[in-house]
């Protein structure tokens, strides 16, 4: 199964593909989902009505883009860049984060998310 999510705020929208994994399961179960955007250094994350454990091959390092599910705060994590914690350029995320898949186009277009933007995703 490869599923595809659009994410829409206020001065933008894009598109995503996720691997079938419990996690995107989970979610998938629960869209449309519209919550409120917070930002930490160059990530977009929040808060989703999913919870979910950790799963086998959950990271901490990944590639700008990266769509990721955030378990010790239930939220998607969407990291473009370097956060506080990050060694470099490299997008640290807060805690290992179940990977799920990535954005289908520039993962800059995420700098236009505001904190405190209203977020919607559904399924595209």
């Amino acid at each position: 199964m490869t599923l595809r999510i659009r994410l829409t705020w206020p001065a933008g929208h894009t598109t995503a593909t996720l691997d079938e994994t419990p996690t995107s399961r989970a979610l998938l179960g629960a869209l449309p989902i519209v919550s409120t955007a917070r930002t930490w250094g160059e990530e977009v994350y929040f808060d989703t009505p999913v919870s979910v454990p950790r799963e086998d091959g959950a990271r901490q390092v990944v590639d700008p883009g990266t769509v990721a599910f955030w378990t010790d705060g239930d939220a998607l994590a969407l990291p473009y860049g370097p956060t506080p914690i990050s060694r470099g350029e490299e997008c640290r995320l807060a805690s290992p984060c179940n990977v799920l898949g990535s954005l289908d186009d520039d993962p800059r277009i995420l700098a236009t998310v505001r904190d405190g933007d209203p977020i919607r995703v559904e399924l595209a």
